[in-house]
């Protein structure tokens, strides 16, 4: 008898080709999804299809072809069973959710009708393409009225001015500049007046990235002439810097608690949330980014060797920017990586509405592919001040590798030899958003520890902590392809300084996993593991990866490129756009940091051994941390060993992601190993864009290396000195 599945699966092939010709045409498509107030994106992630294909498919360009276009019919047919066509004197219905939204966040509320809001003043004046420039005093950039292209570009309905808007004051005029080149006139006078036009006129926001999250609140950008206008300090005194936040007395925080509006316990800082009590399923909040407060670090979002770049961007400069940014991760929370932390969250909602057939109403349900909820944590995954640890070890106790996980990037250098010495050049490569790469496809736990003891068995499904003893393990003669490989040239694939193991000491899955993937015994004596796993990063990874690879497109750096036309490329991209280039900054910094936020340690809010606030997130699991650095370094290794074995070629010097070789010429294609087809050898370090393949960080000479050795007294990582 076949089973339910079976059953199921013959009545979707049914379906299938019966949907090959009854889809309606594609104006009647777009109708549906704007009734229901669905984006393009949304139905696309729905149905694993690209964005640009849904919107092909409503102007009909493009067919959707099976099994999506099965799929594609049943959607349509839903809703144009719920917004019939209007007919001519009776209006289409307001749009509204197909779904209550989960309970990480209320619903999405139905848009309003044309009637019920006034439209927002347009300013008028000549359309000027903004420019990078920083902005003169007594000069004025008129950004005109949308392009025809923004007009017309397909946006959710309730968000249709973008996702946030920097609010600029000049000769006493208000204004919001807006994503697209629109610049709206801000009639408030107040912070709470602000807040109250943004969610009742702004039409500010940015849709949930998945269909059980939550949609963005708006972020309005302050600059130093809207501060003034609103009567708060340009700069904050030294005393509110170390607060972050005014103090609760300042006249501006006054208005607030007066206009009923509330904040969270950050108080009025560089990222200020205000917010009303929501309205059924409403939420009414928004976000104020301080620019001149330093909300937007530079290191992170500007440029090091211009510290005053965004105080002096013209606004409709940084709103594209920013804009920018959103649309291809997500509207700014906070620090570059927060925004990354919120990003996955974001992708993988901890909850979903689901109906109960009983009641017929919705309540929560937790996702399986999810981080839900609080776990204990184990005592040798925590940093040092973690409140577990308290009585444990002495005050100023240095714990061992038996004692605590200590899975970290490489920091690893060596002499050179004579024979490399006999090269005239240092090269450097880097890896392309290694850590992010490292994510992808990682198995990591989704619930809470469970311990083994008595030597248990190891199993590389199991995701967690093992204390095992890896100092048997021995490389120097080691056997790649065939070919032996001088192991004691390389670092150590288990010890971030490189360093042979000389005990039992606690890992990673994926480390151990590289020892029996090279063919020695492991006999862990106890582990910590997660018996719930699952692949939790991918679609935060697949997100990062197409923000990158899409930025770096736009500077002309593609992923057809190869050898020295990639090289060229990558060396003028910069020139391209500066905001571009502040963009790569900021999508990589996003994935570096939202890894080591997974691990986030106290920063002196609390004693030593009191709980801090990071400790309240589900997401601060430092066990996924020590997976993804540890995939990245043994996957780091795998390609040394790989390149060693294809050319006899050895660094000297690894920093994070950053890999030195001596060559006998300044560019990386005189080093890396080749095919006699002229093709990257198989599995070695690749040029190119995508994460995980290499570009050229810089080119020393070896006396340079040499007299950098003598003058600081021995070896020392000169990896992160080399630089273009």
């Amino acid at each position: 008898m076949s089973t339910e599945n079976e059953l199921f699966s013959a009545v979707d092939a049914l379906l299938e080709q019966v949907a090959q010709d009854d889809l309606p045409v594609p104006a009647e498509r777009k109708r549906l999804r704007e009734a229901a107030g669905l984006s393009q994106a949304q139905i696309a992630k729905a149905l694993d299809a690209r964005r640009e294909a849904v919107g092909n498919w409503e102007t009909g360009k493009t067919e959707p072809r099976p099994p999506k276009r099965a799929a594609y019919a049943r959607l349509l047919e839903g809703l144009a069973a719920r917004f019939p066509v209007p007919t001519a004197d009776a209006p289409a219905a307001p749009p509204g959710p197909v779904v209550p939204e989960a309970f990480t966040g209320p619903a999405p509320a139905p848009a309003p009708a044309a009637e019920a809001a006034p439209a927002p003043a347009v300013r008028s004046g000549p359309a000027v393409k903004p420019a990078a420039s920083p902005r003169r005093p007594g000069t004025k950039k008129a950004v005109a009225k949308k392009t025809a292209a923004a007009a017309t570009a397909d946006v959710d309905p309730r968000f249709e001015n973008g996702p946030l808007a920097v609010i600029d004051c000049e000769d006493g005029q208000v204004s919001a500049y807006c994503v697209g080149g629109l610049v709206l006139d801000v009639p408030a006078k107040t912070i709470p007046a602000l807040v109250d036009w943004t969610l009742t006129e702004a039409r500010l926001g940015q849709a949930r990235l998945h269909r059980n999250g939550r949609d963005a609140d708006p972020v309005l950008v302050l600059t130093a002439a809207a501060l003034e206008r609103f009567g708060l300090p340009v700069a904050l005194s030294e005393e509110e810097r170390h607060a972050g936040r005014i103090p609760a007395g300042h006249k501006v925080v006054k208005q607030i608690e007066r206009a009923g509006l509330q904040m969270t316990q950050r108080g009025f800082g560089p990222w200020a949330r205000l917010y009303r009590d929501p309205e059924g399923s409403r939420r009414r909040c928004v976000q104020l980014c301080i620019l001149p407060w330093h909300a937007l670090d530079v290191r992170e979002w500007g440029r090091k060797d211009d510290p005053e770049l965004l105080l002096t961007m013209h606004p409709a400069d940084l709103v594209q920017y920013l804009g920018l940014y959103a649309a291809r991760v997500m509207t700014p929370r906070g620090s570059t990586a927060t925004s990354g932390l919120e990003l996955m969250t974001a992708l993988r909602p901890p909850t979903r509405a689901e109906k109960d057939p009983a009641t017929g109403e919705f309540e929560r349900a937790y996702n399986e592919d999810a981080l839900t909820q609080l776990y204990p944590v184990v005592p040798c995954e925590v940093p040092d001040e973690h409140p577990i640890l308290k009585g444990q070890f002495a005050r100023h106790h240095l714990r061992t590798p038996a004692e605590m996980l200590m899975e970290e990037p490489y920091d690893w250098c060596r002499q050179l030899t004579d024979e490399e010495c006999a090269n005239p050049y240092l090269v450097v490569v880097d890896l392309n958003m290694s850590f992010a790469a490292a994510a992808n496809g990682l198995a990591v736990g989704l619930n809470g520890p469970t311990h083994l003891t008595g030597n248990p068995q190891f199993d590389p499904a199991l995701p967690g902590s093992w204390l095992v003893d890896l100092s048997h393990v021995d490389l120097s003669r080691a056997r790649v392809n065939g070919r032996t490989v001088d192991g004691s040239r390389l670092p150590s694939p288990f010890t971030p300084k490189g360093d042979t193991p000389t005990g039992p000491a606690w890992y990673a899955t994926p480390t151990v996993a590289y020892a029996v993937e090279l063919g020695f015994d492991v006999v862990p004596v106890e582990a910590y593991v997660r018996t719930q796993n699952g692949r939790y990063l991918d679609s935060w990874y697949k997100r990062l990866r197409d923000a990158y690879v899409k930025t770096m497109a736009d500077m002309g750096v593609t992923t057809d490129l190869q050898g020295q036309e990639f090289l060229e490329a990558m060396a003028r991209r910069k020139e391209v756009d500066p905001a571009l280039a502040l963009l790569e900054t900021a999508i990589k910094a996003t994935a570096k940091g939202a890894i080591g936020k997974l691990r986030q340690r106290s920063r002196g809010q609390v004693p030593y051994y009191e709980p801090y606030p990071a400790l309240e997130r589900v997401n601060w699991r430092p066990d996924i941390r020590a997976a993804v650095l540890a995939n990245q370094r043994t996957g780091l290794h795998r390609k040394l060993m790989k390149t060693a074995a294809a050319a006899d070629l050895y660094p000297v010097a690894i920093g994070t992601d950053a890999i030195v070789y001596p060559s006998p010429g300044r560019s990386p294609l005189d080093v890396l190993p080749h095919t006699p087809e002229g093709k990257p050898a198989p599995g070695t370090f690749r040029l190119g864009v995508s994460p995980g393949m290499v570009k050229h960080q810089g080119t020393q000479t070896v006396l340079w290396a040499e007299q950098q050795f003598e003058e600081r007294g021995g070896v020392f990582n000169i990896s992160n000195l080399i630089k273009m």
